[in-house]
């Protein structure tokens, strides 16, 4: 079943009219009324899908749909307390949003009024701060007569979110409009963008991509390949593993004296999706880094290499230059506990020394075509 909800992730990623479905499928594995994707940002409205309601006694499903289209249509959400907590904290795991508000907080607040009104109860929220200074958020609600939420369905849905973040970071720039055309969806992403089958032979790139000759290298038999050996040993092992969602797919690229760091992340193109990109099997795509008052620095990049909220937090306690020693006991953790986040932080950065990863981590200037 998972197996299956993760290829229904990455499919709603370029066919945004799925996102219903699937999100109703995960809220279903959740004891979720129902579930939705939002974008913030600084320049553009609220943006977001809503999965298909699950119904029950004496409450309403077109009240929901209603206070959804409200919410997104309007600037309510700056003024909640509620989703302004959520979006400073973003959360790197789905979180039970009322464990972080005092009772008086959640009883004042408009939004959860409605909400409250409509029969609706416990929220599990997630954050997934993109590069380009945006902020994708899940949610999650349950019914007020099912409770709180336990900690295996929340377990279940942590098991998807680095689904959700890699497939939201495209959905945030297609603006969750369909792409119809392969080389014309990658000129619309935004982003230098490329599409390859499943044995890396590079089917088409955008001139993004193309005008990148220092970083994305041609190899034999139409091949690509990363300029920066430590990336490009992760690039490669994503490309064999695409078919299993375990592999590494946000991978950093480290910055040098003409360009700033780089994220490239490599997506599935599952069922519909694939389709649409004339068979292909992977799509690649390299975002660079911005901080916003949304997504501000240093915590831009914690939640694009699928960290665990422990591994977060330490992460971006070292991007502030503390000595892993300071940071440990800045944390309430011992330094050997420590030490083995901060080698599974390693593994998942692709970074070697702790100096490479607070550079990753502060890199924070917008990526300017030349």
């Amino acid at each position: 079943m998972f197996d299956d909800l993760t290829d229904k992730i990455y499919e709603a990623a370029f066919v945004p009219d799925l996102w219903a479905d699937t999100l109703e499928v995960a809220g279903n594995l959740s004891g979720s009324a129902n579930g939705a994707i939002f974008l913030f940002s600084d320049d553009s409205p609220v943006r977001g899908r809503l999965s298909d309601v699950s119904p029950v006694d004496g409450n309403s499903v077109e009240d929901l749909r209603s206070l959804f289209d409200e919410f997104v249509a309007g600037d309510a959400w700056k003024f909640s307390d509620v989703v302004q907590r959520m979006c400073s904290l973003q959360p790197a795991s789905f979180v039970q949003v009322e464990d972080f508000l005092t009772a008086e907080e959640i009883e004042r607040d408009q939004v959860r009024i409605h909400l409250r009104a409509a029969g609706i109860g416990a929220h599990l929220c997630s954050a997934v701060a993109m590069p380009s200074g945006e902020l994708v958020t899940f949610v999650f609600q349950r019914w007020t007569k099912d409770g709180r939420y336990d900690r295996s369905s929340v377990d279940r849905l942590d098991q998807l979110r680095p689904h959700f973040a890699r497939a939201g970071m495209v959905s945030a720039r297609l603006g969750m409009e369909q792409a119809r055309a392969t080389v014309s969806a990658l000129e619309a992403i935004g982003l230098p963008a490329a599409v390859m089958t499943a044995s890396g032979r590079v089917l088409t790139a955008n001139s993004l991509l193309e005008d990148m000759p220092e970083i994305f290298l041609p190899t034999a038999h139409g091949g690509m390949a990363i300029a920066s050996a430590s990336a490009n040993a992760l690039f490669q092992q994503a490309i064999v593993e695409n078919r299993h969602n375990s592999a590494v797919r946000s991978i950093p690229v480290a910055a040098n004296e003409s360009r700033p760091a780089l994220v490239i992340h490599l997506l599935p193109l599952r069922r519909a999706a694939h389709d649409i990109f004339s068979g292909a099997d992977i799509l690649v795509a390299a975002t660079a880094v911005s901080a916003s008052s949304v997504v501000p620095s240093p915590t831009i990049l914690a939640g694009l290499f699928d960290l665990t909220p422990a591994e977060a937090r330490l992460a971006a306690t070292l991007s502030q230059g503390r000595p892993l020693k300071d940071a440990a006991s800045d944390l309430n953790i011992t330094v050997k506990t420590s030490r083995t986040y901060l080698e599974r932080i390693f593994a998942k950065t692709g970074t070697r020394q702790q100096s490479q990863l607070v550079a990753l981590l502060k890199s924070t200037e917008p990526l300017n075509r030349g």
